[in-house]
């Protein structure tokens, strides 16, 4: 399984590729889970070809902090995919080979996506999500791409990006898979005590009991609700929970017959930050 670390390998690597225009792509950022392996293995059954991307995007990440200590773990990472098929190329760069000169941004207009939820409290992030799928597409140039759908507002941000940058690609969204006890699968649980990981399914259910509410209650009485749920659960703390017309990400005031709404949460635990949403309608 070829594994590469520069941008002119990679596409030498895919000129000798015999069917260049069926090519799947799943960008990562390495500490890779059964989450990412449903990803790899999607892209496996659709495409002759995938390639893997392993990068931990610094212009992605507003705390420093929370940068440093993004789990590495490329060994495993390798396993993993190796696991799923052994003709699977794994692109690895360097933050030279990506930020070349400064680490620094493009800036997208998307929109209004970006301004909500993550948005409001991330500055630039998905500007740094633009820029680095914007650079992994160019470079690979796949047909399809895959992302999962517990980053959903990401997922809409990047279909907005090769809407504007004219980039002729299918962007696959792929369902949230879950830990046995319902939490959204994600690198940052590995952070979590093998206790509050177990509390944590709370913010599923109450997503879950939220969807149940949906059909019956009003949309902003419903949120508070959710707060309530919370301020009661002294282990969590809210940072937002938002209902989006699931295509713009306006945040609802009156529900309105044949949109699609989903609830999207942002929860602080033990200092790690997760998220999660749910389907409504």
């Amino acid at each position: 399984m070829p594994v590469i670390q520069t941008k002119t390998k990679l596409k030498k690597e895919l000129n000798n590729l015999s069917n260049k225009l069926d090519l799947g792509l799943v960008p990562t950022m390495g500490a890779l889970h059964m989450g990412h392996a449903s990803l790899i293995k999607k892209a496996v059954d659709q495409n002759e070809n995938v390639v893997v991307s392993i990068f931990v995007n610094p212009t992605q990440f507003n705390n420093k902090e929370d940068l440093d200590k993004y789990p590495k773990t490329i060994d495993t990472d390798i396993q993993l995919i190796s696991a799923i098929s052994d003709k699977i190329i794994v692109f690895t760069p360097a933050v030279s080979e990506i930020y070349p000169d400064t680490i620094v941004p493009k800036t997208y207009d998307f929109e209004g996506l970006d301004k909500v939820m993550e948005g409001e409290f991330r500055d630039d992030h998905f500007n740094g999500v633009g820029t680095i799928v914007e650079e992994l597409l160019n470079v690979v140039q796949p047909s399809k791409a895959y992302f999962g759908e517990k980053d959903f507002q990401q997922l809409r941000i990047i279909q907005k990006l090769t809407e504007i940058q004219h980039i002729p690609v299918e962007i696959i969204g792929c369902e949230i898979v879950r830990e046995d006890h319902g939490l959204a699968m994600s690198s940052r649980n590995e952070r979590l005590s093998k206790n509050i990981r177990q509390k944590a399914a709370f913010i599923y259910e109450t997503l879950k009991t939220a969807k149940n509410k949906f059909g019956t209650e009003n949309a902003l009485n419903l949120k508070d609700w959710v707060i309530d749920q919370f301020e009661n659960n002294h282990d969590f703390q809210l940072e937002y929970f938002d209902i989006t017309d699931v295509e713009t990400l306006t945040p609802i005031k009156n529900k309105i017959n044949n949109v699609k709404y989903r609830a999207f949460i942002a929860v602080y635990v033990e200092d790690v930050r997760l998220i999660d949403n749910i389907a409504l309608n």
